[in-house]
């Protein structure tokens, strides 16, 4: 079975469905069954949405965490300038000592997820 048209609510050809289904609706796939010479619309719904709680990670005092800092944020990259931060170009990331950021601006933008080198003083 191949899916060859996927189409977002809205477009033409899914009014219908945005009636009945209303915010749940994701996208409408039309697949193609070349075996039973049949074409097949699927929906895909939203059945659940919760509200995730922030994630826990315990990082030392002294591991390096990734920070991002928008380019356009000046006044942040000169702080990660003074916390002694380092700048990493191949991953456009600023590296910077956990305990220097704590409660300060700069504890928003750290990345977790980001590949963390396990840098360390």
């Amino acid at each position: 079975m191949i899916a060859r048209l996927k189409l977002k609510p809205g477009q033409k050809g899914t009014k219908a469905l945005v009636e009945k289904y209303g915010d749940a609706l994701v996208c409408v796939r039309y697949r193609y069954d070349e075996a039973c010479r049949t074409r097949i619309k699927t929906v895909e719904l939203i059945v659940e949405r919760k509200e995730l709680s922030p994630v826990q990670v315990n990082v030392s005092d002294l591991t390096l965490v990734p920070v991002q800092i928008a380019y356009s944020e000046t006044a942040l990259k000169e702080m990660a300038k003074k916390m002694g931060g380092r700048w990493d170009p191949e991953v456009r990331l600023w590296y910077i000592q956990h305990e220097k950021i704590k409660g300060t601006d700069l504890e928003k933008h750290i990345i977790f997820d980001a590949s963390m080198k396990n840098k360390t003083s």
